[in-house]
């Protein structure tokens, strides 16, 4: 089971950063950030189905694809964001953990915006 894989894999990494935090300081950022990688390439097919999945869902209903992507590299965004503010926090750095969080909601909420413009276009077509 690839859960099983994923979690062995958080725990090796926890107690190595444990055992290596007081010798290394800067060797648990680095295994923070492997693990990472290593956990996201271990989903990659996962993901890929995924997507798959929701692209013949998406034209299966007749979604425009503009939208359909737009909403893809909305959620794609977000747990890259959140990976990326997780390393932050994992080396102490809060402060730009929040400012990540920060980028990365202010970058969403502009690809958004074509996709709320034509949500409140079609609200108000049915309400005319």
């Amino acid at each position: 089971m690839d859960v099983i894989k994923i979690v062995s894999l958080g725990i090796i990494a926890t107690v190595l950063i444990v055992l290596l935090k007081e010798i290394r300081p800067e060797f648990p950022m680095f295994i923070s950030l492997l693990t990472g990688i290593a956990i996201f390439l271990m989903i990659l097919e996962e993901l890929s189905f995924v997507i798959d999945s929701l692209n013949t869902l998406a034209r299966r209903i007749n979604i425009e694809f503009t939208y359909f992507s737009t909403i893809l590299k909305i959620i794609g965004m977000a747990y890259i964001v959140e990976f990326g503010a997780q390393i932050s926090r994992d080396s102490g750095q809060e402060n730009i953990a929040m400012k990540i969080e920060l980028g990365g909601k202010v970058l969403i909420m502009f690809l958004a915006i074509p996709i709320l413009l034509a949500l409140m276009e079609m609200i108000l077509k049915i309400l005319t």
